[in-house]
């Protein structure tokens, strides 16, 4: 078996790549993905969010580590404090959506507890090791891509809210150009002490108490208490079979897992014209099992997950990961000294359809996020997950079914284009078959994009194998590795 590995960023790509040819496996490569991607892909993802790890070893079972971000205000004085808030309105080509940031989004961050948490259980590199690509990064600078330049332009007025996110994310007054290089001197610091600290300096001690007393003072709601008590939780994956394959993905009370089983359950039921991947019969087939899955999501309740992205790892020996993590759009508050921004998790109306900060404190927020492996009777055949909010799981249901039911490539079923309903309206993604376009038409109201575009999602895949290979969407600015450049030794 070779390893292969894909992500949001080459540079995300290479620091989990440098772990396997150091000698690591495919949870210390993760692990080190997930660090290099706060710096790599700020406007996704940050160690202030929260996110999910689906880890399979090859000769043990299955664990989804849960390290999503909890509902803040542990030890708060009860009050009618009215939460810092302010909207800022994301105009995607051929839709828009409305965010909320300021300190009263912030809820408990997750990822930097969730990475140490994986790396003490199923790493073997040293931690110094594993954090040393994301060191790099942050010492000498990520060149700013023309996706991340795209998508810090519009979130800029969120990262540039305080003096420390101008510092780094407007160093030359402006929104990030592609080709400009950002810096994180003080992320390098904290991270160089993680090996001797294990995350304490974040979540306890002097940095909590600055965190509280900012959030008393600017109407927030994230407390030390909160800080200190955040866990990780080891859960089962949620399991089921389909077509001779076993998936594995994102438990409860997570609902993305769940409504990707019930999509892929649909399709099994109607027996789908499996000839013709693009045809109308499929396409009309597959619409409808978006669209209940849709219906399906609006009885289960809310969940959250926006501004998002994966990692998928495997090794040489069999182990694989998948790891989904997320920021949301970041809410513009930076925890002094650090260099992380916080989390907007609680800024999301489709979270709180009763209304803003409704769950009590300490609860775990659900999430769309959807990590998954696809098992076949050699192992695991196809390891995947996505960012883009309500479009996880019908990006995540599209390329599994590609590769399982039309045996397509990995690369190819990543690149395809995609559908989803948004309650309202089909929208479809360009290069869809005409026939197939009107055979949609008479069913549902459409919306054709223009171009492809990260609202439906970035899927960045592995197929394992002897020849493994790996696929990063070009949506969301992806990029992928296999072979003897990634096989660990």
């Amino acid at each position: 078996m070779t390893g292969a590995v894909a992500a949001g960023h080459p540079q995300t790509v290479e620091a989990a790549a440098h772990a396997l040819r150091e000698g690591g496996n495919a949870f210390d490569a993760i692990v080190a993905a997930g660090f290099a991607a706060s710096l790599a892909e700020p406007g996704f993802t940050s160690l202030g969010g929260g996110g999910f790890l689906l880890a399979h070893p090859v000769d043990d079972a299955p664990l989804l580590l849960d390290f999503f971000v909890d509902t803040p205000g542990l030890g708060a004085p009860g009050s009618d404090l009215e939460p810092h808030f302010f909207p800022v309105t994301v105009r995607f080509p051929a839709s828009e959506q409305v965010f909320n940031a300021g300190l009263g989004s912030v809820a408990v961050p997750g990822v930097l507890a969730g990475l140490l948490h994986a790396h003490e259980r199923l790493g073997r590199l040293p931690l110094a090791e594993v954090v040393a690509p994301a060191v790099a990064l942050a010492r000498k600078g990520v060149v700013v891509s023309e996706l991340q330049s795209y998508v810090l332009g519009l979130l800029f007025p969120i990262l540039s809210l305080s003096d420390d996110g101008r510092r780094l994310y407007a160093p030359g007054g402006r929104a990030p150009a592609a080709g400009d290089r950002l810096h994180n001197p003080e992320l390098a610091d904290l991270l160089e002490r993680l090996p001797d600290d294990r995350g304490r300096g974040f979540y306890e001690g002097a940095v909590a108490a600055r965190v509280e007393a900012d959030m008393t003072a600017g109407r927030g709601l994230l407390t030390a208490e909160d800080l200190a008590g955040y866990r990780v939780l080891e859960r089962e994956p949620l399991a089921f079979d389909y077509r001779g394959h076993r998936l594995l993905t994102n438990p409860a009370p997570s609902l993305g897992g769940s409504l990707v089983a019930f999509g892929l359950g649909m399709l099994a039921d109607a027996e789908l014209p499996r000839l013709d991947r693009d045809g109308p019969e499929h396409r009309v087939a597959l619409a409808e099992v978006l669209v209940a899955m849709e219906a399906r999501k609006l009885a289960g309740g809310p969940s959250f997950a926006r501004g998002t992205t994966h990692a998928s790892v495997a090794d040489a020996e069999g182990n694989v990961a998948s790891m989904t993590t997320s920021n949301g759009e970041g809410s513009g508050y930076v925890a002094p000294g650090t260099g992380i921004m916080l989390n907007n998790m609680l800024g999301e109306d489709d979270l709180h359809p009763d209304g803003f900060h409704a769950t009590p404190p300490g609860e775990r927020v659900a999430s769309m996020m959807s990590p998954c492996v696809v098992r076949g009777e050699r192992g695991a055949r196809l390891v995947l997950g996505s960012g883009g909010s309500k479009r996880i799981r019908t990006a995540v249901l599209q390329v599994a079914s590609d590769v399982v039911d039309f045996d397509t490539g990995v690369a190819e079923a990543v690149a395809a284009p995609r559908m989803h309903f948004d309650g309202e309206l089909l929208q479809l993604e360009p290069g869809l078959d005409e026939a197939a376009i009107a055979a949609l038409a008479q069913r549902w109201p459409l919306n054709r994009w223009p171009e492809r575009n990260l609202y439906f999602g970035g899927v960045h895949a592995v197929a394992p194998g002897t020849e493994a290979a790996a696929a990063g969407d070009p949506r969301r600015g992806g990029a992928a590795a296999s072979g003897a450049s990634t096989r660990a030794r």
